[in-house]
């Protein structure tokens, strides 16, 4: 494959904005790869995937009364959801491992990951950071599922506040609601992040004002990639379709038919749109974005750097990986 040759400064990255199939972790999968394809042929150096694309968001709890205690309906859905979960350590991204490697394109790719240092059993809701050499580099487990979310998935740790070089840019990136919370940014922020990257499940709501914020607040390019769900995309042979279909009402109004619209962007340094939000499509878009940007807004304001004030605040992180059990030799 022939490649555009980027200068020193630039970085070509790319949002894939698509709706799972939902529930089905080797179909869902084939639409990454699709995907990712598509965007190594734009010479794209690092592609975005949303939050739990693999294998899909669990919509079904807020449609079918996923509160209700001891229910065998929500154990079941459940169940099937655990095993279309990702389990890194049996090789399920071992495909989007070895595209990514071909491509020399890195990826972030949003996986309900079934943990097994946490026994096997549980979910996380994970942000899977694959180089450009197709290794895994960074497994983020969300730190606070948001509402319903608690229902299926576990609390993360801090294991994953990590920061990576990627061509000029120094990336991170956070899973939906994280990025609303100060402190995780800001362990980012002081790890010399200048590309961020923020995972939604999908919406325009989510995306419009937080990805200019950060970037203004940062002075980063912030990159947000969401999913995409319509009523039509949940597959005939997901458990208990009736029911998750015959909820008491459509997906919000502002939605329209969607239960999640989409709304992925990218803001450059300075909170202008470099790539407006992409409403209700699926869709791969590519930018090439420009690290002399970032030093020139941080010329202004550069958060963890000379416009902090370590004597006075600081921030401590715990970045190791939570366990129930530590063996010793």
């Amino acid at each position: 494959m022939t490649r555009p040759q980027p200068s020193d400064e630039t970085l070509t990255i790319g949002l894939a904005q698509i709706a799972p199939v939902w529930l089905d972790r080797a179909a869902t999968l084939a639409k990454v790869l699709q995907r990712m394809a598509e965007a190594a042929a734009q010479g794209c150096q690092l592609l975005a995937f949303g939050e739990a694309i693999v294998p899909g968001y669990p919509f079904w709890v807020e449609r079918t009364d996923g509160a209700r205690f001891n229910h065998p309906t929500q154990k079941e859905i459940y169940a099937h959801y655990m095993d279309q979960a990702v389990r890194i350590e049996r090789g399920h991204l071992d495909e989007v491992r070895a595209l990514a490697a071909r491509s020399e394109m890195a990826v972030v790719l949003g996986c309900i990951e079934r943990a097994a240092d946490r026994g096997g059993h549980s979910l996380y809701c994970s942000l899977v950071y694959i180089d450009n050499q197709g290794q895994i580099a960074n497994v983020h487990r969300k730190l606070v599922p948001t509402h319903e979310e608690r229902l299926v998935w576990s609390p993360g740790d801090g294991y994953g506040l990590r920061v990576f070089p990627l061509g000029p840019f120094t990336m991170g990136g956070l899973n939906c609601w994280e990025n609303w919370m100060p402190l995780p940014r800001a362990a980012l922020y002081g790890q010399g992040e200048d590309l961020h990257v923020a995972i939604w499940p999908g919406n325009l709501r989510n995306t419009q004002d937080i990805t200019r914020f950060i970037a203004v607040e940062a002075r980063s390019y912030v990159l947000s990639v969401s999913g995409l769900m319509r009523l039509s995309d949940f597959p005939p042979a997901t458990p208990h379709l009736d029911q998750i279909l015959a909820d008491g009402g459509e997906p919000p109004s502002d939605l329209g038919a969607f239960l999640a619209n989409g709304g992925s962007c990218l803001a450059g340094p300075d909170g202008q749109w470099v790539i407006e939000p992409q409403v209700g499509m699926e869709t791969v878009v590519v930018a090439a974005i420009d690290h002399r940007r970032v030093r020139e807004e941080r010329q202004m304001l550069d958060p963890a750097g000379h416009y902090s004030r370590p004597d006075v605040t600081q921030l401590t992180v715990n970045r190791r990986r939570q366990s129930t059990v530590l063996f010793e030799q």
